[in-house]
């Protein structure tokens, strides 16, 4: 069987493609711009773990925000090596983590070739899928102002949606509601990843709340809790998982939040 080259576009979050538009019954050729899409394997000391399909950027905060998100790492310190790998098929990102992190790898590597939307694939048990903080997260409060400020903001540093209508965008914003961080990809687990890889590599981080452009899902609830931030908000909707976990890790989670508006599904005295 014959596999697909991605090696020319390792290194281009966009390309060019001839199209043909239809507009008010007239027909136009023209040039549109994409978004590119890379396999990405990501292998601990050695051994490959998972295989995921994401924007061909920001390849060490995604390794680095997984790892820390799926619990193979406690820290960004447990990691002492990430090399970035262009082959012809895709990306291999290669992990050196300290010998007892691989240790509890292996104990409870999963089989995953990739990952879909409910962000439990692969996994080998319920206990295993539905993960719960070790931590209860801290009582820190955001003025409303704050969340709209960072909304109304987001926009500007979402440089691929732009181009492409085909990213999601995740926002660091601390409590001035200023943005300091912000990371896109296809894929909104992806996106978040990346973002809480780059969170990792700050040295000094206030306190803080994450956008999402997307749906609040379960594991994007569990991703920022096992980081530890107390406020979630979400453009569009949650589950009703993703509810509940909220309200379990004592985290704020808010979603259809759009303009001025916005609905507060768990913890709302946080919001003040």
């Amino acid at each position: 069987m014959s596999t697909l080259s991605t090696s020319l576009i390792a290194d281009n979050i966009t390309s060019a493609v001839e199209v043909v538009k239809w507009h008010n019954d007239e027909c136009q050729l023209r040039e549109d711009q994409v978004a590119e899409e890379v396999p990405i394997a990501l292998i601990y000391n050695g051994v490959s773990h998972a295989v995921m399909l994401a924007s061909p950027q920001d390849f060490e905060d995604f390794a680095l925000g997984f790892s820390l998100a799926e619990g193979i790492i406690d820290s960004a310190q447990q990691v002492y090596g990430i090399d970035v790998e262009v082959q012809t098929n895709g990306i291999a990102i290669q992990l050196e983590i300290a010998s007892e992190q691989f240790s509890r790898l292996k104990e409870r590597r999963r089989s995953m070739t990739g990952r879909t939307g409910c962000g439990l694939c692969g996994a080998e048990s319920l206990s295993q899928a539905l993960r719960l903080p070790s931590h209860r997260i801290a009582d820190v409060n955001f003025e409303r102002k704050v969340l709209q400020q960072g909304l109304k903001s987001i926009a500007q540093y979402q440089a691929m949606q732009k181009i492409t209508g085909a990213t999601h965008a995740c926002a660091l914003v601390n409590q001035q509601g200023e943005i300091l961080l912000v990371r896109e990809d296809i894929g909104r687990h992806n996106a978040l990843d990346k973002l809480l890889g780059a969170k990792a590599r700050l040295k000094d981080c206030p306190q803080t709340f994450v956008i999402t452009t997307s749906r609040a899902s379960y594991e994007m609830v569990q991703k920022v809790a096992v980081a530890n931030i107390p406020l979630l908000v979400a453009i569009s909707a949650p589950t009703g998982l993703a509810i509940r976990l909220a309200k379990q890790c004592n985290m704020t989670l808010i979603g259809f939040a759009r303009n001025e508006d916005c609905v507060i599904y768990a913890n709302p005295d946080r919001v003040i």
